[in-house]
Parts: C-alpha cells; sequence; structure tokens
C-alpha cells in the first residue's frame, strides 16, 4: 500500500513542479505527468530486475560508448575529413547502437559467472591441482583441520555455499545439540581458513534440481571432477554409486590404529562388563572395543590381556583376548593336577 502511495504522490509532484517552475501550460503539465510516470514505470522495472544484472546492464552500456569513444577516435585519425563527416553523422545512432549491445552482452553472458569457478577448478585439476568437497558431518567432525596441519590433505578444499547454511542453520537452532553442532562446524571452518598450507574457498555454486544437500555435494563433485570428504557413511555410499572418489576420515582413521596381533600382549583397563557370562570389556586409546574373556572380575583393574582373535567389519574393529594372569594360573593349575 505504501509503495503506492509513493507512486501517487511522485505522479503528482512533478506536474505540479514544472507548472509552478518551468512553464505554468496544460503542455507543461503534460510533460511533468509524462516524466512522473517515466520515473514509476522505470522504479517498477527496476525492483523486477536482479541488483547484479542492473549493474552488469549499466557497466556493459558504458563499456559500448567507451567503445564508440574510441572508434571516434581512430576515425579522426585517418585524417580523411570526407569520411570523418559521413562518420560523424550517424554518431547518435552509432552511440546508441553500441550502448544497447554493450547493455545485451553484458546482461546475456552474467549468467555465465557462476560456471566460471567450474571452468577455473577444471583447468586447475590439469595442471594438477587435487580439489576436495567439504560435506557438512565432515566439518563438525573436525578432524579434518587435524589432517590438513599434519599436511596429509593437499589442495584446494571447497566448502559450497548451501553447506554453509545448513551450518547456519544449525548454529541457530532452538535445539540445544544441534545448535552445539553447528558452532562446532562453524569454529571449525574458521580454523581451517587460517591454515596457510591448505586454501579453503567458498564457492558460490547450487544445484536446484537436488533438494537434500548430501546429493547436491556428490553433484557439484562430480562436476568439478573433484573429491568428496565426509564422515556419512551414506554419503560415502552415494558418491561410489555416482563414479565420485569419496575420502571418508572414519576409513582413515580406522586404517591408522594400531596393528595389533593374534598372541600380542597389551595393557588394558577393564571398565565394565560385557554382554556374556563373566566378560569384560576395556577400550584402547583410539576407541578400539576389547572384549576380555573371564574379565569380569578384573573389572576396574589394569591387566596385561593376551589377544586371541581380532574381528574387522564396516562400521570398526573388535578385539578379543584372555588376561595374562588368568592364562598363567590355568597352566599352573594343570602343572599341579
Amino acid at each position: 500500500m505504501g509503495i503506492w502511495i509513493f507512486r501517487t504522490l511522485v505522479v503528482l509532484a512533478c506536474p505540479a513542479l514544472v507548472y509552478f517552475q518551468i512553464s505554468a501550460t496544460m503542455r507543461g503539465l503534460g510533460i511533468g505527468a509524462a516524466v512522473g510516470l517515466a520515473i514509476v514505470g522505470l522504479e517498477y522495472i527496476v525492483g523486477e530486475i536482479n541488483l547484479l544484472t542492473a549493474i552488469s546492464a549499466v557497466l556493459g552500456a558504458a563499456g559500448g560508448i567507451i567503445v564508440a569513444k574510441i572508434m571516434d577516435y581512430t576515425v579522426f585519425q585517418m585524417g580523411n575529413e570526407r569520411v570523418y563527416h559521413v562518420w560523424d553523422k550517424y554518431a547518435v545512432l552509432r552511440y546508441f547502437a553500441l550502448a544497447v549491445l554493450g547493455l545485451i552482452i553484458a546482461i546475456r553472458k552474467v549468467p555465465e559467472l557462476d560456471d566460471l569457478d567450474r571452468d577455473i577448478s577444471k583447468l586447475g585439476k590439469r595442471r594438477g591441482a587435487d580439489m576436495k568437497v567439504l560435506d557438512t558431518s565432515a566439518i563438525i567432525d573436525g578432524r579434518v583441520t587435524d589432517i590438513c596441519e599434519t599436511r596429509f590433505l593437499s589442495g584446494v578444499l571447497i566448502v559450497p555455499r548451501f553447506v554453509l547454511q545448513e551450518l547456519h542453520h544449525l548454529a541457530d537452532s532452538p535445539d540445544a545439540l544441534k545448535r552445539a553442532r553447528g558452532r562446532r562446524g562453524l569454529d571449525v571452518l574458521a580454523r581451517l581458513q587460517e591454515n596457510p598450507e591448505v586454501p579453503v574457498r567458498i564457492l558460490d555454486k547450487d544445484v536446484p534440481e537436488i533438494p537434500d544437500v548430501d546429493g547436491k555435494v556428490v553433484r557439484l563433485a562430480k562436476d568439478m571432477g573433484a573429491k568428496v570428504v565426509t564422515t556419512d557413511f551414506n554419503l560415502n555410499k552415494i558418491a561410489s554409486l555416482e563414479g565420485v572418489v569419496c575420502l571418508n576420515v572414519n576409513d582413515l582413521g580406522t586404517a591408522l590404529k594400531a596393528v595389533v596381533l593374534p598372541g600380542e600382549s597389551m595393557p588394558l583397563f577393564v571398565m565394565k562388563e560385557g554382554k556374556e557370562r563373566e566378560q569384560g570389556i576395556g577400550y584402547l586409546d583410539d576407541g578400539t572395543m576389547v572384549v576380555v574373556e573371564d574379565g569380569r572380575r578384573f573389572i576396574g583393574k589394569r591387566v596385561d590381556v593376551a589377544v586371541t582373535s581380532i574381528l574387522q567389519n564396516p562400521s570398526g574393529r573388535m578385539i578379543f583376548g584372555k588376561a595374562k594372569g588368568e592364562n598363567q594360573s590355568n597352566a599352573g593349575r594343570k602343572e599341579a593336577a
């Protein structure tokens, strides 16, 4: 409602200004009304045009006029008065045509700026650059910063704008857990940007035809020929189906766990009882669970455990063993018998 009041005032003010300041005639009123309507029409058009498009149009028109000026100077330097007279005769038409042409070229080519990152990225890859797209889970997890600081992860780290927006939404969530995860993700991203060894780039490119963020990340990485860094098992599977190389931080952590072979011994603090009778449960420093047979009576104590077997599955690794004191006491009872 307010905008229409403003437009009405503009349409009424222009004829009044012309009538009282320039020409107190009906013609002056008509000219003022025409100017007011033109202003309202331009205001409506500008309101419908994207700001970037408007700026591009102005710069394109200015570029066209500059080209016209350069052409005028070139013809003038030829020194042929007859040619210059004919050339100057069409000056208005020439300036108008080149300004409109520059405007059209700028407006038509501005959307291609969105693909410029992709083209530059492909060029960078051909020159040996290695790009990696970070998803939300990898940023929140935080271990990627430690990997970068140890220089095991190189190349350009790309954070899509929609991933950054998801972190903002999480940070503003009313749920305390989601809010903490979002804020942690933003802190990790700030820490990544402080590392001069690995450049972090925010990419303003969306994939509007795909609604979910995981799908957007995979498609963007596929289009750019990049890899995906994640801790999400499901995204890992989607990336594999799409033919995108996925670097799962959890897989890296599993691969870097200390190798323990059957028959070796290790110190272990038994924390709790297991599911089966008389079992004890302990954990290594890397989080690997160790099941100690007949270890219930050692709960709350540190004992040496002899590894009997290792179970490896996609979700992690589990170690089974026996307390060495238990093995020695059993051997002693057998010798006494």
